[in-house]
């Protein structure tokens, strides 16, 4: 059977960042601080919910973490500005290298599939937005089983999706949560390492294979 590959969407696939210009346009010079929060505390809302098991759309999380955010930063958001932000969430960009990555990679004997915790439906339009959906055989949602990544029933729903193992099986994430959750599940995993500031966090496990952007991965793979 044919080398699966598992793309994590948010922070892998599509920058998070790519909505900084507007939050600048908002909060002014707190955008830095801003992103940061709302990123964090998109995570942790995932993680406590899992741990809770009080699953909510990913969607709420992130409108949660919104909502934390412009209260810890003091930043007075009218609910049309809110929404705004949530609406521009749904139509992020694509990072620069994903669509030659996935061109390479498409060409050759390895099959992709687009692994997220954001809900199908959002995962769908984001992917078709950037014009990358069609690279994909599928798109993998934890929505299914209720529950978030790193969660090991996540993973195992990856592979009952895709129909494939763990021996075979890669996730591809800039998030080493995701990439220590996938390894802990007995699957590989590459850890895009985007930034050389970026660190990996010191558990013991380590990525089995690190990579500085997705175009890379060709290199991996023709190994």
């Amino acid at each position: 059977m044919a080398t699966t590959l598992a793309f994590d969407v948010y922070g892998t696939l599509i920058d998070t960042h790519g909505i900084s210009n507007l939050v600048h346009t908002f909060v002014g010079d707190k955008a830095i601080s801003f992103m940061d929060s709302w990123r964090a505390k998109q995570l942790e809302y995932t993680f406590r919910r899992g741990l809770m098991k009080n699953y909510v759309d990913f969607s709420e999380c992130n409108r949660n973490a919104l909502d934390f955010t412009c209260e810890v930063l003091k930043c007075n958001l009218q609910p049309e500005e809110r929404n705004r932000l949530m609406r521009e969430y749904k139509v992020l960009p694509a990072f620069t290298d994903v669509r030659d990555s996935l061109e390479k990679l498409k060409s050759v004997n390895l099959r992709l599939f687009a692994f997220s915790n954001g809900s199908a439906a959002d995962v769908n339009g984001l992917l078709g937005n950037a014009g990358i959906l069609h690279f994909f055989e599928d798109v993998v949602s934890v929505d299914d089983v209720k529950t978030f990544k790193p969660n090991p029933a996540v993973y195992e729903h990856f592979l009952l999706k895709s129909k494939s193992s763990k021996t075979i099986s890669w996730l591809i994430s800039g998030n080493p949560f995701d990439v220590i959750g996938a390894i802990s599940y007995g699957m590989n995993s590459v850890w895009i390492q985007r930034s050389p500031d970026a660190v990996f966090d010191t558990w013991g496990i380590k990525p089995t294979k690190t990579i500085n952007g997705l175009l890379d991965l060709a290199t991996v793979f023709n190994e």
